[in-house]
């Protein structure tokens, strides 16, 4: 009999050192039904009648009115479309397109599947330049389903919208016209994303959920302070192990997400040696994550479902559409990333009957920002999908792609947007040529394979292991960033495991490493500068003033540092040969008035500026449901530009994607977001957690609160 979420974790607040910061029941929701449309087929009533559906949520019932008005329809996941379709007296081919597809399977799902599932990487590379062997799902394609829409933000979100351009192409040119469904998690502009992604206006929202949601008890637990001078806290991995193994020997059916593919391992580990040998702790306690066989994670989500697997370990792989039944706990080991994938992980338990959901923070500036700001996490739906599907460098190879597929009228568009000047400027490289008005792809290239989802840049940096017999390549970064945590002799963290970066041949863009277990790791100085090649907005006469537009970041990696952990005492350096790198891209940028730093001198004003830097790097990626990696900051104590003491905050993607923008728009709200983080921390004159790696300067921390006490609305607190 499952466990009143009341009564699951109340062992917490007297046994456990850390700080509960958040400890709420969230009340449960009954079920609201709709009967079924009476416009229903009675076909497919017959089918749901036989799945037990004799009527609808009530948001499914808005949504099948919708789709009627819009000429759409619902989907659901592929087994419960593959178990429906069954109740149909007619033969319904449902499949999935993917990677894993046999070549055997494509052709028959070619020429007569009815649903196809597919990811957008499939769709960019494996179907649309082949589209003429799709011509029978062309031609007839009424409906186009995008689920977790708000996944599709930033890069891999611009990219997208320019996938779907092409895809809307394609079925013009078939005859069709498919209507889009999108489905969401909650975010505060689901329906400007949507008009976005899709370039269309005539977007109908359905935002009230009628399905029954079972009682919750919320609770976010900061660990212990180790060292309060470092702001360093107790382990997150330990402490979840701590609270999560008495559950599950108590029979309490648990998941726990971990931020990696390692911390997984190393969770598993942990449970199984708490719970051995008094039970069978390889069959009740089981991972999930990449990497897995589908058979054998198809196993582990039937035994969830059954109750044979008391808890189950996962990266954020369940975190999406994956029916594992409804479980009594989840502990979600580090911030997520975004407050939208942390109700989606918290909602994994308790979907129908009562739950608790435990949040464990790292020393991270987020899960510190987001712990010490409850109230912040529970009362809005701050965070905001940005995309922009026109920066030159996405739209051109996504041209390219499009001009391959299909041929451009003379005055045709990609979307709505003019690409006149950029077709004139392939047929002068010679990959376009024109003929009677239209434009034609000349060479024997395949283009779609050159633009990669994820990344702007083709020349990205491969990560390859040495380790193995066979070295395989375990990842890539960016030719920006690649001077500073790829030089030779690095510690290169993938995963959360260490790996010594052994040579980087830059022509050949690639980096050896191999797997070190080492109590350091490397911090590499770079000379960085910000040229303002035009300003978009700003400033304005505030005493912490704002702009944005566009910048070139210009970086020069010359030497690298060894710090130990924990003490952070410096332990070796060494030299870094590596070309200078330069960054066009949009940065949003603050000037301090002279009144607030004039007392301060240089180190310390420099150091309070590196933390302005930091921390507001930090929260703006809450703020923008991004990375913190997707934006890069840099601290000038006299801006070759301004003349004045400046942070900027810029994009990491060439030309950007919006965020710059939106952080001019958010400016106050991000400085006193930057403000509390500072202020908040425990740690006495600044630490990683607030200030960042300039802790050791001697003011730091004040120098921050200084500065930022012109915007900040709360009193100064040094």
């Amino acid at each position: 009999m499952p466990m009143s979420p009341a009564f699951l974790p109340s062992f917490l607040p007297s046994d456990f050192p850390g700080e509960i910061t958040l400890d709420q029941v969230i009340p449960g929701a009954a079920a609201e039904f709709a009967p079924l449309p009476p416009e229903m087929r009675p076909e497919l009533a017959a089918a749901l009648a036989a799945r037990g559906i004799v009527r609808l949520y009530t948001h499914q019932a808005d949504a099948y009115r919708a789709v009627r008005n819009g000429q759409a329809l619902a989907q659901d996941q592929l087994a419960e479309l593959s178990a429906l379709k069954h109740g149909l007296p007619i033969d319904v081919r449902v499949d999935t397109y993917d990677g894993d597809t046999a070549s055997g399977r494509r052709t028959a799902i070619r020429e007569a599947g009815h649903v196809v599932m597919t990811n957008p990487d499939m769709l960019h590379t494996g179907i649309l330049p082949h589209h003429t062997r799709w011509r029978r799902l062309f031609s007839s394609l009424e409906f186009v389903v995008i689920d977790e829409l708000h996944t599709y933000r930033g890069l891999f979100g611009s990219q997208v919208a320019n996938v779907i351009r092409r895809l809307k192409r394609i079925c013009a040119f078939y005859g069709s016209t498919p209507t889009f469904i999108c489905a969401s998690a909650t975010i505060a502009n689901p329906l400007d994303l949507a008009r976005k992604l899709l370039e269309e206006e005539n977007i109908e929202l359905i935002e009230r959920s009628g399905a029954p949601r079972g009682e919750r008890r919320l609770i976010f637990y900061n660990p212990p302070l180790i060292s309060r001078e470092m702001g360093i806290r107790r382990s997150s991995m330990l402490e979840a192990r701590r609270i999560a193994a008495p559950w599950i020997r108590s029979g309490v059916q648990t998941i726990l997400f971990c931020r990696s593919r390692l911390q997984v391992e190393v969770m598993l580990s942990y449970l199984r040696q708490d719970l051995a040998p008094r039970l069978d702790a390889s069959r009740l306690v089981r991972g999930y994550r990449a990497g897995y066989l589908p058979l054998h994670r198809r196993e582990i989500e039937a035994g969830l479902r059954d109750g044979e697997i008391t808890a189950v370990v996962s990266t954020n792989a369940l975190e999406l559409g994956i029916d594992i039944g409804s479980l009594q706990a989840a502990v979600l080991v580090g911030y997520p990333g975004t407050i939208a994938s942390t109700w989606q992980q918290l909602g994994r338990a308790g979907r129908r009957s009562g739950s608790v959901g435990v949040f464990v923070a790292s020393s991270s500036p987020l899960d510190q920002f987001i712990v010490r700001h409850p109230d912040y996490f529970l009362s809005t739906d701050p965070e905001e999908g940005l995309i922009d599907p026109d920066n030159l460098l996405l739209l051109a190879g996504h041209l390219q792609a499009g001009l391959f597929e299909l041929p451009f009228e003379a005055e045709e568009r990609m979307g709505r947007t003019d690409v006149g000047e950029l077709l004139r400027l392939f047929e002068e490289d010679g990959s376009a040529t024109r003929s009677a008005g239209r434009w034609f792809w000349s060479r024997q290239a395949f283009p779609a394979e050159e633009v990669h989802l994820r990344r702007i840049a083709a020349d990205n940096v491969v990560i390859i292991d040495t380790s193995q017999p066979r070295p395989s390549v375990i990842g890539e970064m960016d030719q920006f960033s690649a001077p500073v945590l790829l030089h030779e002799d690095a510690v290169y963290l993938h995963e959360g495991a260490q790996f010594h970066v052994d040579r980087l041949e830059w022509d050949e863009k690639k980096a050896y490493v191999h797997p070190v277990d080492v109590d350091y790791y490397t911090d590499a100085l770079a000379s960085v500068t910000v040229q303002v090649l035009d300003t978009f907005a700003g400033p304005d006469d505030q005493p912490i003033a704002r702009s944005h537009g566009e910048v070139k970041i210009t970086s020069l990696a010359s030497m690298f540092k060894k710090i130990r952990f924990h003490t952070h005492e410096n332990i070796g350096s060494g030299p870094i040969h590596l070309p200078e790198q330069t960054l066009h891209t949009t940065g949003y940028w603050i000037t301090v008035d002279e009144g607030l730093w004039s007392a301060l001198g240089r180190e310390t004003l420099e150091a309070g500026l590196q933390g302005i830097a930091h921390s507001l790097r930090h929260v703006a990626s809450i703020r923008l449901m991004c990375d913190p990696r997707d934006l890069g900051a840099v601290a000038e104590v006299r801006s070759a530009t301004t003349r004045l003491p400046t942070v900027t905050v810029y994009e990491i993607y060439p030309g950007g994607v919006g965020y710059s923008r939106r952080m001019y728009e958010l400016h106050r709200e991000l400085l006193e977001h930057a403000a509390a983080l500072v202020r908040e921390c425990p740690c006495l004159a600044g630490c990683p957690s607030c200030v960042g790696p300039l802790h050791l300067v001697e003011g730091a921390k004040s120098a921050c609160l200084r500065l930022l006490s012109a915007t900040s609305e709360i009193a100064l607190i040094v």
